[in-house]
């Protein structure tokens, strides 16, 4: 092996030590705020200050928790919504990216799209739902629509935003290749557009989890959103914080994935570096 190959293997072994010493610091200063937190609400809990009826103290949150894991009530709920999640989001995301990508493409598209996609987008979410209800029923079949109905927006702006926002320059570039169609979408406009496709995602999926408490608290017999609308109702205040806390790990769970791909897939953007 050459002097050279082995100062570019040390070079590259230091730079992902860097990286991931650098992710570890930040990992840790973001744990900062939370804990700190947890502490003081666990005294002021522990003394009376805050009443346990509204403000169960953390300790009996994950007492709960541990309960409800055991019973196997929590994986059955859980199980449920994910599924929901998941299909709501992989259906309004597909058509965002894929109408997102046609609009962004074709200047047609977006004439005759665009306007009435954009007035839906106006529409609040809590409007359609009755309508929804009503068409469908209280059956899976409206709760997966009206998830794909908020993860569709997001992608859709995003994917048309980062289409339009492509150099012009590179497209002078692939005529002087001779790209064929296929080519520039995914040699050109789907790569430079793909900061924009990631946040839309990101933003899809916040959306979808949204959608998914609203679907579950209005009409539901199963899921974590109906455990917290039946918890509340007999005001078991330790379970309606359990429900909200798997809400929200599950949203950072599902962001964080997708920084990781935007950390691998992005690496090459000096912009995205910052």
């Amino acid at each position: 092996m050459s002097t050279q190959t082995v100062a570019q293997n040390k070079h590259l072994v230091i730079r992902d030590t860097t990286k991931q010493s650098k992710l570890a610091k930040s990992a840790l200063r973001g744990s900062v705020l939370p804990v700190v937190v947890l502490i003081a609400w666990q005294a002021l809990g522990s003394v009376g200050i805050l009443p346990a009826q509204l403000f169960s103290s953390p300790l009996l949150i994950v007492m709960t928790f541990i309960d409800l894991v055991q019973s196997g009530e929590m994986g059955m709920h859980l199980q449920i919504s994910l599924t929901r999640a998941f299909l709501g989001f992989a259906l309004g995301g597909f058509l965002g990216l894929l109408l997102g990508v046609i609009v962004g493409m074709q200047k047609k598209s977006e004439e005759y799209l665009n306007p009435s996609i954009q007035m839906l987008r106006t529409v609040p979410l809590l409007a359609i739902t009755p309508l929804f209800i009503m068409w469908f029923g209280f059956g899976e079949l409206s709760k997966v629509l009206l998830i794909a109905l908020g993860a569709f927006f997001p992608l859709y702006l995003q994917t048309f935003l980062g289409l339009r926002n492509v150099d012009k320059k590179l497209y002078d570039v692939a005529l002087i290749l001779e790209f064929s169609r296929r080519e520039q979408i995914t040699k050109l406009m789907i790569p430079a557009a793909l900061p924009n496709i990631l946040l839309g995602i990101r933003l899809a999926l916040s959306a979808a989890w949204m959608c998914l408490v609203v679907a579950e608290l209005l009409g539901a017999d199963r899921g974590v959103g109906f455990m917290i609308q039946d918890a509340r109702s007999f005001m078991q205040t330790d379970v309606v914080f359990v429900g909200i806390i798997i809400f929200a790990l599950a949203g950072k769970i599902s962001d964080s994935l997708v920084r990781f791909l935007e950390n691998h897939l992005l690496e090459w953007q000096d912009s995205f570096k910052a």
